[in-house]
């Protein structure tokens, strides 16, 4: 007696099944992680001699996993975002500023020291504890123009720090999707601000 034969799976057709499968397992995974928390102990701004200063301080802790990444040479990134908005009534918030920046934290073997790199710019650190807080604390940085700002009308800031996972090479990126210790972010702190 014949079997009934069934169709043929191209091999498109099996690749994108296979991609959705593979999607279907880890998005629920993805969902569920969360990132470690960077906490934040402060934040303001002032105007001094035209510049719209930013300073604050964040409790920067590395988890064990991107110690261990850190000290096997790979590189980690992370990215300080600030932004100052202000409400209107009539529209959407105006943006009145957005300003980031993107520190490189390498570990040399050789030197057995640690460089933190922005830009062209470097320094380099004999502990992990003083690259922590190098990063964490940001000392009156210049973010704007004051003249940018409307005198008297009230402004929105908001700061946060993260780990930038899509610098990380490939497999760790894969990583950081399914294991909140791949993650360090600190939530947006939000405050008011009045020129």
């Amino acid at each position: 007696m014949p079997r009934a034969s069934r169709p043929a799976l191209t091999d498109p057709t099996r690749r994108t099944l296979l991609a959705a499968l593979a999607v279907a397992l880890v998005v629920p995974l993805a969902r569920d992680v969360r990132a470690d928390v960077i906490p934040i102990r402060s934040a303001e701004l002032r105007i001094e001699d035209g510049d719209l200063l930013l300073s604050a301080q964040f409790d920067l802790a590395l988890t064990p996993p991107l110690t261990e990444a850190l000290m096997r040479g790979i590189p980690l990134y992370f990215t300080l975002e600030f932004e100052l908005t202000r409400p209107r009534w009539y529209w959407l918030d105006e943006k009145v500023v957005q300003w980031s920046i993107t520190y490189r934290v390498s570990y040399n073997e050789l030197t057995r020291q640690y460089r933190v790199a922005s830009g062209p710019l470097g320094q380099a650190f004999e502990s992990l504890d003083e690259v922590e807080r190098f990063i964490g604390r940001v000392s009156s940085r210049p973010v704007a123009r004051a003249d940018t700002l409307a005198r008297g009308a009230r402004h929105d800031a908001a700061v946060r720090m993260k780990l930038d996972v899509n610098q990380l090479p490939k497999p760790f990126q894969v990583s950081a999707l399914t294991s909140h210790e791949w993650q360090l972010a600190s939530d947006w702190d939000r405050w008011t601000f009045t020129p």
